[in-house]
């Protein structure tokens, strides 16, 4: 019976690469749904959880069908993430590392509905709401890498020998994750509480009336140092000899950052509308995709004693050579 039911979910590696990128869409989505939350005013549409007020389903009001309507789309993203558990151990070949990878989705997914509890109880305090954030771009990691490793079987992606070159990506990395965290810190000192008229809901105002200002010219700092830092990357692989393929990553993490400087731009002029918001949460999300792709894409390193190709995608053309280190 066991067998036949493992037989009947067996997949192809094909097929699990379908399923670990819809894996990575559903757990981008969930970003999107929860930032609509806070932007609609619904945060605390359900006063208290998992219930929705006295029964499971939300009362007819527009903003506890919005904060509700989240939790649902929570749980079916969950589904999703358990599903890529149950066939990354179902797929033929079987892989160690991708069972290991999926595994940490459902947790991911997990400690994020503790803690949407935690911050509806906390009356959406900066502290849980920036919390609440932060996992899903730490979960987001964990997508990007399943659905990576599916695409590519072990070994078939030669190691590079361009150790500046990903250095230099690698870099990139710590400097998107502080832009995105001083953009989580802007918002919760910014207009958008989360909460509706009426509710008293906790800003950040470590710097009194001039936080947000204080706050935002911080952001933009910092996103100006990423930014210059991926143009340098980009012409560091240029002047190597990377080809297209090996650049794409870069030139569309650039794309997006000067997306995001805009939009940023226009969102503070027009004192924080809601919708300019969403779209920049959105483009950071990409972006953030974005560097992990671009992280991926340079490969890892040969070790400095050894003897491999190093004809890896996301190495520049130079260095393709069998090289002794």
């Amino acid at each position: 019976m066991v067998s036949r039911l493992r037989a009947r979910l067996e997949v192809t590696p094909r097929q699990y690469r379908l399923i670990a990128n819809i894996t990575l869409v559903a757990l981008s989505l969930i970003v999107l749904t929860g930032v609509a939350v806070r932007l609609t005013q619904s945060g605390l549409g359900c006063a208290n959880w998992p219930k929705c007020g006295s029964t499971l389903l939300p009362p007819l009001s527009y903003h506890a069908v919005i904060e509700f309507g989240n939790r649902v789309v929570g749980a079916l993203v969950g589904v999703v993430t358990a599903a890529a558990v149950v066939f990354a151990f179902t797929r033929r070949p079987y892989r160690r590392d991708l069972a290991r990878l999926s595994l940490t989705l459902p947790v991911g997914v997990i400690v994020q509905a503790v803690l949407g509890g935690l911050t509806v109880k906390g009356k959406l305090a900066p502290g849980w709401v920036i919390a609440h954030f932060a996992v899903s771009m730490v979960i987001l990691i964990g997508a990007f890498a399943l659905a990576w490793r599916a695409a590519h079987e072990p070994g078939s992606r030669p190691r590079s020998t361009d150790r500046l070159g990903v250095w230099a990506v690698r870099a990139l990395l710590p400097l998107g994750a502080l832009t995105i965290s001083v953009g989580t810190i802007a918002t919760a000192a910014g207009p958008h509480s989360g909460g509706s008229a009426g509710q008293h809901i906790l800003r950040l105002h470590f710097r009194g009336a001039d936080t947000l200002t204080w706050v935002v010219h911080r952001h933009a700092v910092v996103a100006t140092l990423f930014g210059i830092a991926v143009i340098a990357t980009w012409l560091l692989y240029r002047h190597r000899g990377a080809s297209e393929k090996e650049m794409e990553p870069l030139t569309v993490l650039g794309i997006l950052l000067a997306a995001q400087g805009l939009v940023g731009a226009v969102q503070y002029e027009l004192k924080l509308p809601a919708d300019m918001v969403w779209v920049h949460v959105g483009l950071a999300t990409a972006t953030w995709i974005t560097v992990l792709w671009t992280v991926a894409s340079a490969g890892r390193l040969v070790p400095r004693t050894s003897t491999v190709p190093v004809a890896e995608a996301g190495a520049p053309a130079g260095d393709r050579a069998l090289v002794a280190r």
